[in-house]
């Protein structure tokens, strides 16, 4: 038990840190985005497991040699109303930490959901009212704005993508398709779970670093998803140019009485997503190799898996 605590907490450790670090600033993340993202996925839950499992095990070590007889020593302890004896405070403690931790983030995440559901029907209804639809587009709604805004509001029942007048004024024909093509392909990808859940993380640990940085990494790398599907309906320059178009109409620069969102906006592209990807559309690379692609989502899997294979070999 003690062996596997630490091997778990030195995982924990490594994906609290040194890992997210790498592979923020690692520059391949922007050639393929989505194997990036399965990366980014796999750290947060085999980091979540490895921390809570760590604490489990290492607050388990009196109450038996194996996970499975410690639990079943602890839940006689906990009937009987007596520790065992060699049970110090530390391995309280610990016992303590993994089931508040564990329970903070599974509430923290349902909370989050929830909190999200509510707003996005909100949301929906607001839209309802102040938008109208755009003729011939199913799911499009146009609002009275004047400057360039577009976003998606997903939703359990039924999706919109909603344009500001700004932004038919100022995109061509071309430029909007690409626009369209990528809003409706976070709709498709369901980008806005895989926010949520890193938004989760964030609110749940706001004192850890790593948390921020990932959730600012995936939502550029679902952005760049987003781009890559609308990459199929118009050529690069284009997509630039109406993603650039979009930042510097969305400034608050523009004048006092367009700001940069509309209060009832729920979702629009911050800011300092728009160079990066402004920079890879112009200056295109080529994707991951096979076996470099290969490599990262082996590196994915062994990472949500190591944490699981530990706690069964100690069971």
């Amino acid at each position: 038990m003690l062996a596997a605590a630490l091997i778990l907490g030195a995982v924990a450790l490594a994906l609290a840190w040194p890992v997210p670090v790498l592979v923020a600033r690692s520059r391949w993340t922007a050639r393929s985005p989505g194997v990036a993202l399965a990366l980014w996925q796999a750290i947060a839950l085999a980091g979540g497991v490895s921390m809570i499992g760590s604490l489990l095990c290492y607050g388990l070590i009196p109450f038996g040699t194996g996970l499975a007889s410690a639990l079943g020593g602890l839940g006689g302890a906990l009937t009987s109303g007596t520790l065992a004896p060699a049970t110090t405070f530390a391995h309280v403690l610990a016992l303590c930490g993994a089931l508040l931790l564990g329970t903070h983030l599974l509430l923290n995440l349902a909370a989050t959901f929830v909190r999200a559901e509510s707003e996005r029907r909100r949301h929906h209804h607001l839209i309802d009212m102040l938008s109208d639809p755009l003729p011939d587009r199913p799911g499009m709604r146009v609002i009275d704005y004047a400057a360039p805004v577009a976003y998606c509001l997903p939703g359990a029942i039924r999706s919109a993508t909603v344009l500001s007048n700004g932004l038919l004024r100022l995109l061509d024909a071309d430029q909007l398709r690409g626009v369209i093509a990528h809003e409706q392909a976070h709709l498709r990808q369901q980008h806005h779970l895989v926010l949520l859940a890193f938004k989760s993380w964030h609110s749940a640990l706001p004192w850890f670093p790593i948390a921020n940085r990932a959730e600012n990494a995936v939502a550029l790398l679902v952005e760049m998803l987003a781009d890559d599907r609308a990459r199929r309906v118009v050529d690069d320059r284009t997509l630039a140019t109406a993603i650039a178009l979009v930042g510097l109409g969305q400034q608050p620069e523009a004048g006092p009485a367009t700001p940069a969102a509309p209060a009832f906006a729920s979702h629009v592209p911050e800011q300092p997503l728009v160079a990066p990807r402004v920079h890879r559309l112009m200056t295109p690379k080529a994707p991951l190799s096979t076996l470099a692609t290969a490599a990262a989502v082996a590196t994915a899997v062994v990472l949500v898996a190591s944490p699981a294979a530990v706690l069964i070999l100690t069971a």
